[in-house]
Order: C-alpha cells, then structure tokens, then sequence
C-alpha cells in the first residue's frame, strides 16, 4: 500500500487518517502543535511537527510519500492557498510524491494547485466537499486518494 501524508491531521485529518490506516495505507499527518501529536497517534497517523507555513519544515515528512493531501481549506490564512501552496509543489517535483488531494475552498488556491498540476505532471484531485458534512466530506476525501492511488 501507500504512504498518505496529510497536512492538517486535525479533526477532520484523523479521520481521514482512520479510514486509510484501516484501508492498509501508512499514514503520517502533521501539526504545527507538538501537545497534538498524541491525537493524530490515537488516529493511526505517525505524528510528524511542521508548519505548512514554512514549507522547508515539512519536507522530511514527505520521505517515502506517495500522496499528499492539503487540507487547508478552512485555514483562513491566504497564503497557505498562494505562495506556500507554490512552494510546495515546486518541491515535490524532487520527491517520490505522484499525486496530491487539495481541499479547494479558495479559488485562488485551487488555481495554483491546477497550474503547479500540469506544469509538473503531478495528479490533481480538488477537494470540494462541505467540511460541515463529515460523512461527506470523508468518502469525497478517501475518493480523491484512491483514484489518485488508482
């Protein structure tokens, strides 16, 4: 199986986190918060602490992985959607990394996502699922990785 890494395991993350790890996927999530590395344990996820504002401070985390999963799109934070979001993917380019889940609540975001997607060949799957609806929003979530695994 694959390596999931999820930036943002937080509540929704772990969930996600759960239903991989149950589908025989490894998972490791991130948190800006060392005191929250416990819970994303609890979840099936290796705990990994890095800022998705300092994309430099996630790149040990992508060792191995084979998709990511951004889930930021409830970050009121317009950066994470523009010039980090960039960054990112300009990174990955050197790394094992062959697909990407962007939680697409920011068309500026889903715009760079799409643009660093073809630019690099990497494969796209835009989150667009209402984060209020946690069924929903998990079975839209684990459908983005499994057609990205495919």
């Amino acid at each position: 199986m694959a390596r999931v890494l999820i930036v943002g395991c937080g509540c929704r993350g772990q969930a996600l986190a759960r239903g991989l790890t149950a589908a025989g996927h490894a998972v490791r999530g991130t948190t800006r918060d060392p005191g929250r590395a416990d819970a994303i344990a609890a979840a099936g996820a290796e705990p990994y602490v890095g800022d998705p504002d300092r994309i430099g401070t996630l790149m040990e985390a992508l060792h191995g992985v084979t998709v990511v999963c951004w889930l930021m799109g409830t970050v009121p934070v317009p950066e994470l959607h523009a010039g980090r979001l960039r960054m990112l993917w300009e990174k990955l380019v050197d790394t094992p990394v062959r697909g990407v889940v962007y939680e697409g609540a920011r068309p500026e975001g889903e715009a760079v996502a799409r643009t660093a997607a073809q630019t690099w060949q990497i494969p796209l799957e835009v989150l667009d699922a209402d984060p209020g609806d946690h069924a929903g929003w998990l079975a839209a979530a684990t459908g983005a990785v499994a057609r990205l695994l495919g």
